[in-house]
């Protein structure tokens, strides 16, 4: 029996090559077999997601949100006894006891701290650097790509208008051309919209170090997210993940974007009556956008946990209409790996063909 591996696993294999060499970067420098991150998301990222996102060869991320330190103290070593695969955890810049949360990062040993939801103070970043962690920030734009660097960053994800939850207002494609070219110091992860593995080799091949996915694993198996949750994943296409609307220029409150329901309407309303409040003297200007900020806590738990997909925040990037069922985490990284394999050995081939109509 002929034992010759045919030319399409030959090509196969030739494409995974490519792609390993593609994201070796990200790969090393997160310690896994994959640059693919698992997004941050609240009351979504948990220890069980987190662990299956690193046991199935990417990199998980535990959303510490609004956690205090002993909370995320145990959240860590949770996930700690179900991988033994590097994690990261993602730390909020505005939350009052950040140093704490970083010693709780470095005491627990972990191997690398994210700090999102603004750009970090200067003693922040020097505690994780201080404490042999490696630090991950994001970057909305070019100028702040290159501060951060400057600053400490050893690595940078940087999240277009595409993505769920809060978002910044430039495409994940054009940001990707704005900062890849300029920023070659350190790994770059791209984020927002991602759903399919083809877009993967497009990021990479542009300079990117690997990308980081969230809305694509929120209906896994392995999710604590509600399964009224999921299904309204499910069901939603991508122009049902919408981004929330800003009343008043005096509150530059971060848009969400999010699946439309009736808590969508209500963030209006929120938003309008601090803002009354504001005018009538209730509240300072901090009070106010705090408490607009605060809405979205609550309905977010409402969702994810009750199930309550009309009274609570639906966030999810416009990647959404991708997730079309409930899979294991472990098959989502395959899909996405092996999309990204079949479409570089379709490229290769289109080449070899090209090629050979040239010699004729």
């Amino acid at each position: 029996m002929d034992s010759t591996p045919s030319k399409e696993s030959l090509r196969e294999r030739a494409a995974r090559a490519h792609l390993d060499k593609l994201w070796r970067r990200g790969a090393e420098f997160l310690g896994c077999r994959y640059a693919i991150l698992g997004g941050a998301m609240t009351w979504v990222s948990d220890r069980h997601l987190v662990s299956a996102i690193s046991n199935g060869g990417g990199f998980g991320i535990i959303a510490s949100g609004s956690m205090s330190p002993n909370l995320l103290s145990a959240e860590i070593a949770a996930t700690a006894a179900m991988t033994t695969r590097p994690f990261g955890v993602n730390l909020i810049t505005l939350h009052p006891q950040l140093s704490q949360l970083i010693d709780v990062c470095l005491e627990q040993k972990v191997s690398h701290i994210v700090l999102a939801g603004g750009l970090p103070p200067g003693g922040a970043i020097q505690r994780v650097k201080n404490g042999g962690a490696k630090l991950v920030c994001f970057a909305p734009a070019l100028v702040l790509a290159k501060k951060l660097v400057r600053s400490g960053a050893d690595a940078l994800i940087i999240e277009g208008i595409d993505a769920g939850g809060h978002i910044g207002p430039v495409a994940t494609s054009v940001l990707a051309q704005e900062i890849l070219p300029e920023v070659p110091d350190v790994p770059i992860f791209v984020a927002g919209g991602i759903g399919r593995g083809e877009a993967i080799v497009g990021y990479l091949e542009m300079g990117g170090s690997g990308v980081q996915l969230g809305t694509r694993f929120v209906c896994a198996t392995e999710s604590i997210a509600h399964p009224r949750f999921k299904q309204a994943f499910i069901r939603a296409s991508a122009r049902d993940a919408v981004p929330s609307v800003q009343l008043d220029p005096r509150f530059p409150v971060i848009p969400v974007r999010a699946l439309a329901n009736a808590a969508t309407k209500r963030f209006q309303e929120a938003q309008r009556t601090v803002i009354e409040k504001f005018n009538r003297g209730e509240y300072d200007q901090k009070s106010a956008m705090l408490e607009i900020e605060h809405f979205w806590a609550g309905a977010l738990r409402r969702a994810v946990i009750e199930g309550d997909v009309e009274n609570g925040s639906l966030m999810a990037g416009q990647s959404v209409g991708m997730v079309s069922s409930g899979q294991p985490t472990a098959t989502i990284l395959g899909d996405l790996v092996g999309q990204a394999i079949r479409a570089l050995a379709a490229r290769s081939q289109t080449r070899a063909g090209a090629a050979a109509g040239v010699a004729d």
